[in-house]
């Protein structure tokens, strides 16, 4: 089986048979919303789904921005014309991007681009409830990763269907949401893979690969879950299937990443190719050239205060 047919088959088992939403709108069918930065893993997801889903339901790709006041004034300070803080995020950039590809590919199919956009005073007025959610982790970067899962989840924004038509404001009633996490750590996306072939080759590889593997339950996922689920949402993670996960750990690294060959060998770039190269069998030729992008920075979460804060501090 191809990773196609495999993710075909994770996805089946987590977006087929959904009941309609309570409360939702007559007029539309949505039951699935996608943690949508416009980067290949979720994109990827959203183009699936598309083969999967009943072609009356429609998909909500939930695109985070914040107001971080640290931006904003570095670039009053150099005088660029800001007219939408939250539409400079990098994370919304390419999720606008991509969301014209999927329009592009997927014809008929009603996504619906979900803009939230989260000023800097409400990221405040949820942060200790944030906190409290993410423990016992503790560190700023999870809470920046945290602020944009949480604030995505919540679902509450502007939508838009078509680049033309005027953004309504919206909440997405879908109670499942769909996330790419995984991807990275089966496929080679982290710019510590690169580096670790180039220490120890192939074997380094697989072995920082498995590490990261082992630890994202740890890391990730009871974090990642209890901010979500504070608002009544289920996260599924397609890229977790047992199965898919067993199959990728099993491939040899050189057909997932083929860093030993770069982007001559294939015309994408070697990290997390076997997924690059789906992406262009899917008729997506930019969001396989999209690069690695941390939500935290995506969605300009990280460093609000203060530029030299660094990741592993401890919340005070």
């Amino acid at each position: 089986m191809s990773l196609k047919e495999r993710l075909l088959e994770s996805l089946r088992l987590r977006v087929l048979g959904i009941p309609t939403p309570p409360a939702g709108d007559a007029n539309s069918d949505t039951r699935v919303a996608i943690l949508f930065s416009g980067g290949l893993d979720c994109t990827v997801l959203a183009r699936l789904c598309h083969e999967l889903l009943d072609p009356d339901q429609g998909i909500d790709l939930l695109n985070v921005g914040f107001e971080n006041p640290r931006v904003v004034a570095q670039l009053q300070r150099e005088n660029r014309h800001l007219p939408d803080c939250y539409e400079a995020c990098p994370d919304r950039i390419t999720g606008r991007r991509s969301f014209l590809e999927l329009q592009k590919v997927c014809p008929g199919r009603a996504f619906r681009f979900v803009a939230v956009n989260v000023p800097y005073s409400e990221t405040q007025a949820h942060r200790q409830q944030i906190i409290s959610l993410i423990h016992p982790h503790n560190t700023e970067m999870d809470l920046s990763i945290a602020c944009a899962l949480y604030f995505a989840a919540r679902g509450q924004g502007v939508c838009s269907e078509s680049p033309d038509s005027p953004p309504v404001a919206y909440t997405s009633r879908a109670r499942v949401l769909l996330s790419g996490l995984g991807a990275d750590e089966l496929f080679g996306g982290y710019s510590r893979h690169p580096s670790a072939f180039q220490q120890r080759g192939y074997s380094g590889l697989i072995d920082e690969l498995l590490l990261d593997v082992s630890r994202l339950g740890k890391r990730n996922l009871g974090r990642d879950d209890r901010v979500m689920a504070h608002w009544g949402k289920e996260v599924r993670f397609p890229y977790l299937d047992e199965r898919l996960v067993s199959w990728a750990i099993e491939t040899p690294a050189w057909e997932k990443c083929d860093f030993e060959n770069g982007e001559e060998a294939s015309g994408v770039e070697a990290g997390k190719r076997v997924l690059r190269l789906l992406a262009l069998e899917l008729g997506m030729e930019k969001v396989a050239k999209e690069k690695k992008r941390a939500i935290q920075f995506g969605s300009r979460t990280a460093k609000m205060q203060s530029g030299k804060v660094k990741g592993t501090t401890l919340l005070a």
